[in-house]
């Protein structure tokens, strides 16, 4: 039974996954603590809400919440329902995530009529991937009930598309749609054959499933080749002899290689440096016959230089503009593809996978590591352009699915702004103002010692090598000595083995994430790294950099598949330890980092998945339970 209870609550988890608006602060121990000694005096979902009737303020609202977890757990839907409504009256409730709530409740009540005015209404409000996944699976399942498999299809396949992209997890969706396709005729599937290659997927299992039905070794067949081509997708959880089907993905046998680099143009630079690696990383694989191709070329040059060379498979390109530029053409539609970037527009083939250097890995990584800390109030630090300003939107995007709490931002426009920053976000401003007002009213000497702000538990700079050798020193001398002192942390933008080799600064104490390859004691390839100094000792830390990805990305096709249909399963490279997510990206674990008495060593920091808000609640109400 508690098994189902929780199964229960994971069905609903999805639908609070992203919500942005804060839930009443936890800053105050006196009203967490009320609320905890309330909640232990109920012992359902009922005498909870009963309790939250007598309450006020923060302390009612948060008990409407756990209220709501408990009728979730008891599946008390007409509770959960009027539980919604009542927090649909509060202006701090995200009321997007509540009233699918509601919609959710009254649809288990068969009140199907009421629950589609509900998600229509949300029409045109659903900015966040999670919002708009649950939004599309609940009204698909809502058609479906009432035995409109026709008018649910579109929606089971845009939930099952976002969820896809986003890595949402949505118990039953894939289930759910599966059983709604087999109820569609063969006219209607073939309607429905075109459009993103999720959809196209779902229906032409669908469509062998049909075609094949009184013929075991056909159906078996055509099921083998759909796996092919269709590497990683949902549908792969409701297709039988899961087991059976990973021994069909041995690793890849690459007779013919491809590869798409800059060799003209402003980046041709970056493209020997990748090529540089193509080449140490072909030593190690039995891959016959390796073709450079330039990918400035045009479209119909490329093309016709592909269609004579028939590559099993191909790397790159490199530039986001000929990535968009092939794609349009549908030049690589058929053919393995290991693109040198992230990817923007829909995904045309799951036979192609996305690498790059993104930096949001490093943000995640860090942030990971903060909440298994504890750390409640982060301060960032960023320069003051599009790149600073994306890596602070991504971490408080993600910052917000895990903590009540928000970051400090400080942006600096330049070395000169840079103090000012620091002293504003850590108040010494404020504290000298304080000292200047004390001693005029004394007129003398009053001995003193500025005093920063005390709740900043960590800080995370996001600038290069200069500027974090700039502010560590600005922030050292700006925290209150009588505070503890605050961890520094830095993204692989703050190392630089250029600037080290004359001048570590003064970093004492800095953390920060880096691949491998860039940390001497982390190289396992020692015989590489000597062939590579040897052969470019000056070489700039981004040509160092895309080396070891292009090292990687060869290294890595002969498991690239196993990798997509597995995850969790990681590869050791020398850009670290490579992953590929459900959407073909390629994610990065990186190794940390210390400077340490004007050296680098390495660490090993604690980092673990954290638990979103709305599953800290419901872990509550379990114990509780």
């Amino acid at each position: 039974m508690r098994l189902k209870l929780v199964s229960l609550l994971i069905i609903l988890s999805g639908l609070s996954a992203c919500s942005t608006t804060e839930k009443p602060t936890k800053n105050s121990d006196n009203v967490s603590n009320r609320s905890n000694a309330l909640q232990n005096q109920a012992t359902s979902a009922q005498s909870i809400y009963q309790l939250a009737q007598n309450r006020q303020g923060a302390d009612k609202i948060q008990l409407l919440y756990s209220a709501r977890d408990a009728a979730i757990s008891e599946q008390n839907w007409p509770l959960l329902e009027t539980i919604g409504n009542e927090l649909e009256l509060t202006a701090s409730v995200d009321q997007i995530q509540n009233r699918l709530y509601i919609a959710f409740a009254q649809k288990q009540q068969n009140k199907n009529d009421q629950a589609l005015v509900i998600l229509q209404s949300l029409d045109g409000q659903l900015t966040q991937p999670e919002h708009f996944a649950w939004h599309q699976f609940l009204t698909a399942t809502i058609y479906a009930s009432q035995n409109f498999p026709k008018k649910a299809a579109p929606y089971f396949f845009r939930a099952s598309e976002t969820a896809a992209k986003n890595n949402i997890e949505i118990p039953q969706l894939n289930q759910n749609l599966w059983d709604n396709l087999k109820q569609l005729s063969s006219y209607a599937l073939e309607r429905l054959n075109r459009g993103s290659v999720i959809q196209q997927g779902w229906t032409n299992l669908a469509l062998y499933h049909q075609v094949y039905a009184g013929s075991g070794v056909e159906l078996d067949q055509a099921i083998n080749n759909w796996r092919r081509r269709y590497i990683g997708h949902p549908a792969f959880t409701v297709l039988p002899k899961q087991d059976e089907m990973l021994t069909e993905f041995a690793p890849l046998n690459i007779e013919r290689l491809v590869v798409l680099f800059p060799q003209s143009g402003p980046n041709e630079r970056l493209g020997d440096a990748l090529k540089a690696g193509v080449l140490a990383a072909l030593d190690t694989q039995n891959i016959n016959d390796t073709i450079f191709i330039d990918e400035n070329l045009s479209t119909e040059e490329i093309t016709a230089q592909l269609e004579e060379i028939k590559p099993d498979f191909v790397i790159g390109p490199l530039l986001k503009a000929n990535i968009d530029k092939l794609a349009n053409a549908q030049t690589l539609i058929d053919t393995p593809v290991l693109h040198l970037n992230t990817f923007d527009g829909e995904r045309i083939s799951l036979q192609h996978y996305y690498f790059a250097l993104n930096p949001e890995h490093e943000v995640e990584q860090a942030l990971e590591h903060f909440l298994a800390m504890g750390y409640q109030k982060p301060m960032l630090l960023a320069p003051n352009n599009a790149n600073g300003q994306r890596l602070v939107d991504y971490f408080n995007l993600q910052w917000q699915r895990y903590s009540e709490t928000k970051p400090q931002i400080g942006f600096y426009n330049d070395k000169k702004d840079m103090p000012n920053t620091i002293t504003s976000l850590l108040e010494v401003d404020k504290s000298k103002e304080r000292i200047k007002t004390v001693k005029a009213l004394f007129r003398q000497e009053v001995e003193n010692e500025t005093r920063s702000r005390s709740d900043i538990d960590v800080i995370y700079i996001l600038g290069d090598a200069i500027e974090t050798r700039l502010i560590k020193p600005y922030l050292d001398v700006n925290v209150s000595t009588f505070a503890d002192r605050i961890p520094l942390y830095a993204s692989s933008k703050s190392h630089s083995k250029q600037i080290d080799s004359t001048d570590k600064g003064d970093l004492d104490g800095l953390y920060f994430t880096e691949l491998p390859w860039m940390l001497d004691s982390q190289i396992k390839q020692h015989n590489l790294r000597q062939q590579y100094d040897s052969l470019w000792p000056e070489q700039v830390d981004i040509s160092q950099r895309l080396f070891a990805m292009a090292y990687d990305a060869v290294s890595v096709l002969p498991d690239i598949r196993q990798l997509s249909v597995m995850p969790g399963n990681q590869y050791s490279g020398l850009s670290g330890k490579l992953s590929v997510n459900t959407s073909g990206h390629i994610e990065r674990m990186l190794d940390w980092a210390q400077y340490t008495n004007r050296r680098i060593k390495s660490v090993q920091l604690k980092t673990q998945r954290p638990v979103p808000l709305f599953m800290q609640s419901a872990s509550e109400m379990q114990t509780i339970n």
